[in-house]
């Protein structure tokens, strides 16, 4: 960044945009009302005035990276990249604003400096991290312009433009109907923005905003989207026990279950910690791969990430001390806790690094089939020495091992950047998906060898139907991301189908021992 942009006390950077095309206007007004308020709260401050810029409002040639910017484009260009944040003032002239305000933005919005296409060809915004008000007039009563007309300025600015390049619209302020207004009335929206520019000294985000946007932060790294599969198989060991012993405790279920959520948790949040640098090269991420990204779209910190470690581990601690106290002379229970607990942060977390060693995949497929069904089992008095656990195990692992390895596959050159060995780098993209079809294929084919074994008390009746349509599916989706090279690209489709694959060897037999 150029240093004449630099923060010279280390407070907030704010840029007021001021999209009116004629001065003064009531616009103006409220531009420096607006100001005046940021910098009261002491902030530092600096304006753009779109009217005193001379520059052409249209894109002449195919892309506007081509059209050299105008010296006071260039200066513009530059307070964007300095801003923490930009609040943009204008009319909203036949529903969204001024054709200047339109050219401004056609011009500045560079691909590149603003947002960029990524190799699957989508779209990633690149000024994450920058926050906005929008401060609008009207000639009509703004419960008219959001409610009957739908806002379409609003939303043009927020989500079309704004948000597509990764900066977030905190606040709109929508003031009017402007015409035949009396004075006192343009003096309280001028007091308005004036307070609106001074509420930046706690932040663009009110409290409740902060708080709303840290839960959701905790709530997307914490990825719930595949913590179902672990209490279902969690459940059929639990069920399985209790068939067999006929006791069924309610306390020691749903502590051993909040123990293992909270080791999943904890595994997660290192997971981000410890592949942060594959992450950040990551350009095929999606909602199953390339991890939760909060770190990498700050949206948490890495001193917030290692508490949420910390207080994770300690809330799983204090469930296996209880599990421990409830289940006294169970020797089983603190081992087979303590391998979960070794396994699952030996995932990405030195010294272990399974991930890292080509040895994820096994190990997450191994601690969500045989280790929460057999802590199920455990917990409820279950002996290890039964078949029950081990042949009603064998089956889902070889289904989630299918889903696990497709998850690598688009982090393929982002993990080999990062000299993170898996076991699709080990292998390769093609015969990586090449082994997760065997393996899917060979679940159905396990459980055709054991579905009738007196142990599993008929658990896996009525599965195949089921499971052997959905590995065709698993088959053909493969077959036709490898045959269009697309493998490692974004994948949500297959990946979808990869883990509903899952579902039927949890699902099924939980409904048989409910």
């Amino acid at each position: 960044m150029d240093e004449a942009y630099e923060s010279s006390n280390g407070a907030m950077k704010v840029l007021v945009i001021l999209g009116h095309p004629r001065s003064p206007s009531l616009c103006s007004a409220l531009a420096n009302a607006y100001e005046n308020g940021a910098l009261a709260a002491e902030l530092e401050v600096k304006k753009i005035d779109l009217g005193a810029i001379d520059f052409d409002l249209d894109v002449h040639p195919i892309s506007p990276r081509e059209q050299p910017l105008e010296p006071g484009l260039e200066h513009a260009l530059q307070l964007i990249k300095w801003a923490d944040h930009i609040t943009f003032i204008y009319p909203a002239w036949w529903g969204v604003g001024p054709a200047r305000l339109k050219g401004f933005l056609d011009r500045v919005l560079l691909p590149g400096v603003a947002f960029r296409e990524r190799d699957d060809g989508r779209f990633e915004g690149l000024l994450t991290g920058k926050t906005a008000h929008l401060i609008t007039t009207l000639d009509m009563p703004p419960w008219v312009y959001r409610f009957i007309y739908r806002a379409p300025g609003h939303n043009a600015m927020k989500r079309s433009a704004l948000g597509f390049c990764g900066i977030t619209t905190k606040r709109i302020l929508a003031l009017g109907p402007v015409k035949d207004s009396e004075p006192v009335r343009r003096a309280q929206w001028l007091e308005q923005a004036r307070g609106l520019g001074f509420s930046l000294r706690n932040g663009a985000s009110s409290y409740t905003d902060r708080f709303t946007t840290k839960l959701k932060s905790w709530l997307k790294a914490l990825r719930l989207q595949f913590y179902p599969m672990t209490w279902m198989a969690y459940t059929v060991g639990a069920l399985g026990a209790a068939l067999i012993s006929e006791n069924w405790n309610l306390w020691v279920y749903w502590l051993g279950y909040a123990c293992l959520f909270f080791l999943e948790a904890a595994t997660v949040f290192t997971n981000d910690w410890f592949d942060y640098d594959s992450d950040r090269r990551n350009r095929n991420y999606g909602p199953f791969t390339g991890g939760s990204r909060v770190l990498v779209d700050k949206n948490l910190s890495f001193r917030e990430l290692r508490v949420g470690i910390v207080m994770s581990l300690m809330a799983a601690a204090a469930c296996a001390g209880l599990l421990v106290d409830d289940l006294a002379g169970n020797s089983d229970v603190p081992i087979v806790i303590l391998i979960m607990t070794i396994l699952g942060l030996g995932y990405t977390a030195p010294p272990l690094k399974l991930a890292w060693r080509g040895l994820g995949e096994l190990n997450v497929a191994l601690t969500h089939s045989f280790g929460v069904i057999l802590c199920g089992y455990i917990f409820q008095g279950g002996e290890l020495n039964n078949p029950f656990p081990w042949l009603i195990s064998l089956p889902l692992l070889l289904a989630v091992m299918p889903a696990i390895i497709l998850s690598g596959i688009p982090d393929f050159e982002a993990d080999k950047q990062a000299g993170k060995h898996t076991l699709v780098d080990r292998l390769g993209p093609g015969r990586a998906a090449l082994l997760a079809m065997i393996l899917a294929a060979a679940a159905p084919l396990v459980v055709l060898f054991i579905k009738d074994q007196p142990a599993l008390h008929g658990s896996f009746q009525g599965l195949l139907p089921l499971v052997l349509p959905h590995v065709f599916l698993l088959g053909f989706l493969t077959y036709r991301a490898w045959s269009q090279q697309r493998l490692c690209d974004r994948i949500d489709g297959l990946m979808v189908a990869s883990l509903t694959y899952i579902i039927w060897f949890g699902l099924v037999p939980l409904l048989h021992l409910k």
